[in-house]
């Protein structure tokens, strides 16, 4: 049978053999999480009135288009029929009304309080409100109350088009449906008053919404509890005049209400002792009840409607939780590192520190290679110009584009060849550490070149016995682009103020895989190089914590390494290095419960790099989205302040870093660009990692492409002549 081949990177079943692009998983899912995100973030906004809310008050008409009869009829009108007809309430029958709840705080004061003196009453509630509030729509039904709708976001309806009027009404009636499984047929008005104020703008709006099967109330008697004028006022205002019947204003929600309780707690026993009762509209009318059950559709639609806000509701307050936990760990974080930076800085810079006994003898460099053809060379050189004796051990991966030729064409003193079938990073440090000849190891990767002085810096804190391993200082040599410059920025702030502080508090987490140096005694303890994770700089750091070393950070120790000139690249190295970090965590999580130098680095270590490495940074997203919320729909001057102070925290810590590491203040020009886009970048990393490890995948080694531009201060070291008959430069099996 003929085989079938198709062109590489076409999709099956594409018939014309094009390339279906699908959205990486690594995209998708961060994307979904953004948008449940934002949506939960906008339909809270709408339900707070802070989006699509239009806060208009129609200014008084003329009343010549409004029929006579209802300018000088009653609070209840009704144009259901095409006819406008109007009713008054029966001598002391009194409909009191409570407008603009359910409020969280009044309404089950009123609610007590009404059912206190065997009273009911009408609540004409806002959308808003009994989405927020469903359990009061529903105890206010239970108890034997009207409900009455009162729009969703209470606009002027004389501003609105009908289509808004009627997505007004329906939502309205799509809370009620989710909190009690209720429609109401009683309408009021937002901004309305007594029938003769009824003019030519709303009146229209009155017929309007008799054709959708509403009847509209209104009031007679005006508590003016609104205005808080006091107990004495309210009760004043209230009360009709020669027995006459009533409907009543109050209000439940929109401010302090306690005035109103008050009074309403005065009122109703003293109308009841003249004679009063105290009646739903329907009841008063002696007309068949205004609410009418629903189910099917309708029901289990408001019920996902209450559903969906009430998840609005929580997720934005643990939102705003995380908001302050975030907010308060970024401060404290900057704070901590300036301050602890700035011990370190002085300590180590006094003119009479020393680490011990100045470290002369000779030290084992491993450059562990994979395809690194294009820096190899530049990395020996620099090597060759080091003030400090070294023997350079390239210990080749198996790597298939020449490197370990190219190292033994070099023919350099000192330098040897070791090569192995392609095993790892870790099993190539093993195997260099194997044939190393002397007690102290610098390891440094192939793409990076160190100065003159860096070994020697590297290796003085070893004058210290205590010390077993030592981080240098990486630094980023292809700065010249803005993905470059942003890596810089992030390295200079982030990386080495952290190493600072981490060594004053003694629980530094990495030694850098470009620059690192450590006993080979204390290597040896912990038993090597490990490829448990993907972070192996990590895990044998904190290997070395808990075998009661000292690691210390090495500022003078300059390396300068190539990093991601991509977006891809920079992703395929940040994703290994967080999920890395995630794996050494777990797996030294033991240390927490163990004593002595373990159980130490276990409670101090372990939950800063935690707190600060993981955690912070998945929840840092938050400042952006909250951002975001404000500058589009407000308070939008406080957000931009707000988001610009956090941003002065960090320019100053910057620039603290910068002033430490003696760099260039130009580069930081670039840092809110940085935070804008840089680390949104970084979140989704994080965020993919958290996935990952959380749904038990496994990471493969990623293998970044390099091009070899990187070169110490002082441009490339000079290729030096050697015997061809040395013996240093003879392959190691």
């Amino acid at each position: 049978m003929a085989s079938r081949t198709r062109r590489p990177g076409a999709a099956p079943g594409a018939p014309d053999g094009s390339r279906r692009r699908r959205l990486p998983m690594r995209l998708l899912l961060p994307v979904l999480v953004l948008v449940a995100l934002m949506a939960m973030l906008m339909l809270r906004g709408y339900v707070h009135s802070e989006i699509l809310a239009d806060h208009r008050i129609q200014a008084e008409a003329s009343t010549d288009k409004v029929p006579e009869k209802i300018l000088d009829g009653g609070p209840v009108i009704d144009t259901r029929s095409g006819r406008a007809t109007s009713l008054k309430m029966p001598d002391r029958r009194l409909v009191l009304t409570f407008d603009d709840g359910p409020d969280p705080t009044w309404t089950p004061k009123v609610l007590d309080v009404l059912k206190k003196h065997h009273a009911h009453a009408v609540f004409f509630v806002t959308g808003t409100m009994a989405s927020r509030y469903p359990d009061l729509v529903e105890r206010i039904v239970d108890e034997g109350h009207e409900v009455g709708l009162h729009t969703f976001n209470h606009p002027d309806l004389s501003f609105q088009s009908k289509k808004r009027i009627d997505w007004e009404l329906s939502q309205n009636q799509l809370a009620l449906a989710g909190a009690a499984g209720i429609r109401t047929s009683l309408f009021r008005p937002p901004y309305s008053s007594f029938a003769d104020a009824m003019d030519n703008k709303s009146w229209p709006v009155t017929e309007y919404i008799g054709t959708r099967g509403y009847i509209t109330v209104v009031n007679n008697t005006d508590s003016e509890d609104w205005r808080k004028p006091g107990v004495h006022e309210i009760l004043r205002n209230a009360t009709p005049k020669n027995g006459k019947g009533a409907i009543v204003l109050m209000h439940d929600s929109g401010g302090d209400r306690h005035q109103t309780v008050q009074a309403l707690d005065r009122f109703l026993p003293d109308m009841q002792d003249r004679g009063y009762e105290f009646d739903n509209l329907t009841e008063a009318l002696d007309a068949p009840t205004a609410h009418t059950a629903v189910a099917g559709p309708e029901l289990w639609k408001g019920k996902a409607w209450i559903f969906l806000v009430q998840a609005s509701e929580h997720i934005t307050d643990v939102l705003v939780v995380g908001l302050s936990i975030i907010g308060s760990l970024v401060i404290g974080r900057f704070v901590l590192m300036l301050l602890l930076s700035g011990i370190h800085a002085r300590r180590v810079r006094r003119k009479d520190f020393r680490w011990g006994e100045p470290v002369t003898q000779p030290v084992s460099v491993l450059v562990p290679a994979y395809n690194e053809a294009k820096c190899i060379e530049s990395t020996v050189r620099s090597l060759m110009a080091s003030e400090h004796p070294i023997e350079v051990l390239v210990i080749d991966d198996g790597s298939s584009d020449g490197t370990a030729r190219i190292v033994e064409a070099m023919g350099l003193p000192n330098v040897r060849v070791v090569r192995q079938l392609n095993a790892g990073k870790p099993a190539a440090l093993n195997r260099g550490l194997a044939n190393a000849r002397h007690d102290i190891i610098v390891m440094m990767d192939g793409d990076t070149v160190f100065e003159p002085s860096t070994v020697r810096e590297l290796v003085q804190p070893f004058g210290d016995p205590r010390v077993g391993a030592v981080a240098g200082n990486a630094k980023v040599g292809n700065r010249d682009s803005l993905i470059g410059a942003w890596q810089h920025i992030e390295y200079v702030m982030g990386f080495n103020l952290d190493r600072r502080m981490y060594d004053v508090l003694r629980c530094m987490p990495t030694i850098p895989g470009a620059v690192g140096a450590f006993r080979r005694s204390a290597l040896e303890r912990v038993g090597g190089m490990s490829d448990d994770t993907l972070a192996e700089d990590t895990d044998i750091t904190m290997a070395m914590h808990r075998d009661g070393w000292r690691v210390v950070y090495a500022e003078k120790a300059r390396a300068w390494t190539e990093a991601p000139e991509s977006v891809q690249q920079l992703w395929s190295q940040r994703y290994r290095w967080s999920y890395g970090t995630m794996q050494a965590i777990w797996k030294h999580r033991k240390a927490l419960v163990e004593r002595g130098p373990s159980g130490r680095f276990g409670r101090v270590g372990l939950p800063l790099v935690s707190l600060f490495m993981v955690v912070a940074p998945l929840l840092a997203p938050l400042i952006d989205v909250f951002l975001l919320y404000g500058v589009v729909f407000g308070p939008t001057e406080k957000t931009i302040v707000a988001w610009l102070g956090v941003l002065a925290i960090q320019l100053v810590c910057a620039a603290y870093a910068f002033r430490l590491d003696r760099e260039r203040m130009t580069h930081l020009i670039s840092l809110p660009l940085q935070q804008i886009l840089y680390r949104q970048l970084m979140y989704v990393v994080l965020l993919q990692s958290w996935i990952t490890a959380l749904t038990g995948g496994r990471l493969r080694w990623q293998k970044l492409r390099r091009t070899g531009v990187v070169e110490a201060p002082g441009g490339p070291v000079q290729r030096q002549r050697t015997h061809k008959g040395s013996d240093e430069r003879r392959p190691v099996g």
